[in-house]
């Protein structure tokens, strides 16, 4: 049974006691977490340099604005922090 490769541990969904829809499921949600879909989805069809290049550009830029915002907001939720004015 653990004679799997691990390189297709991660994508193995067993079914348990006849339940596909549960393991159906599972087996979504693990292809979309590594992306197949949407990399299915890019192959399906040439696309051309220039737009490949805005595309990637567009990803990177949302990949850092998401940090970014993602690190602000961690700032702010934080409890203990002292007060950047401390004369007001």
């Amino acid at each position: 049974m653990w004679n799997v490769h691990s390189r297709f541990l991660a994508r193995t969904v067993w079914v348990r006691n006849g339940e596909v829809d549960l393991a159906y499921r599972a087996l979504n949600r693990v292809l979309n977490n590594e992306d197949v879909f949407k990399t299915a989805r890019l192959w399906e069809r040439y696309e051309k340099p220039f737009r490949k290049r805005g595309r990637l550009c567009y990803e990177k830029a949302h990949e850092i604005y998401n940090y970014e915002m993602e690190r602000k907001i961690k700032l702010l939720m934080r409890k203990n922090r002292t007060n950047p004015w401390p004369w007001n």
